[in-house]
């Protein structure tokens, strides 16, 4: 796994209106007053994108194109009067909310900010200063892996997959059993590799 410059940044704001950085990571939340008699609309939008009725197979696809965002949460509180959206992604927070704009998730992200107060939509030229306006950096943001981005997790995991593969194979272990091959598999590396294999 390559490490990713710039861990010493983490947790300073990118600037007094955007989120906090924890190394390749940054924080976004949004905090908004959803429209008088809107929360049960909003409520079953979101239930539907997780349920499985709708198109849940489309925003997993959509989000692995868009491939910076690491996790989203929406929650409905103080009795379904306010709405928090909150995120972790890779990169800049202009990029972020212009790639997110051009996904099947950013129409679920615009007409889940369509139940709430003042909302102009993704694509207004506006939505930047409307979300800046409404976004609250946290106090505090921690990372399991902040040198990791999303694209580097896909790899980690393309070549963990891979590698389970060649494992499971007779010809891996009849090279492992192979004299020839005797002083590579004694190195501390290759048994570091192993270890990690079997974990």
């Amino acid at each position: 796994m390559a490490a990713t410059p710039d861990a010493a940044s983490s947790t300073q704001p990118e600037s007094k209106d955007k989120g906090m950085k924890a190394g390749v990571c940054t924080e976004f939340t949004v905090f908004a007053k959803i429209k008088p008699g809107h929360a049960d609309a909003l409520r079953e939008l979101l239930a539907k994108t997780t349920s499985g009725s709708g198109d849940t197979a489309g925003n997993i696809a959509a989000v692995r194109e868009l491939g910076i965002l690491h996790d989203a949460r929406h929650v409905i509180f103080d009795n379904d009067t306010r709405y928090m959206f909150a995120s972790v992604f890779d990169g800049t927070w202009d990029n972020y909310i212009d790639d997110f704009a051009k996904t099947v998730v950013g129409e679920l992200f615009d007409e889940a900010f369509s139940h709430c107060e003042g909302f102009p939509g993704v694509t207004d030229p506006g939505v930047k200063d409307w979300f800046i306006a409404h976004q609250e950096p946290a106090g505090i943001f921690v990372s399991a892996y902040p040198d990791l981005t999303v694209q580097q997790i896909y790899k980690d995991q393309r070549v963990d997959e891979a590698f389970e593969a060649v494992l499971d194979t007779a010809e891996f272990r009849a090279m492992l059993d192979n004299p020839a091959n005797a002083e590579l598999v004694g190195t501390p590396a290759f048994q570091k590799l192993l270890e990690e294999a079997s974990a």
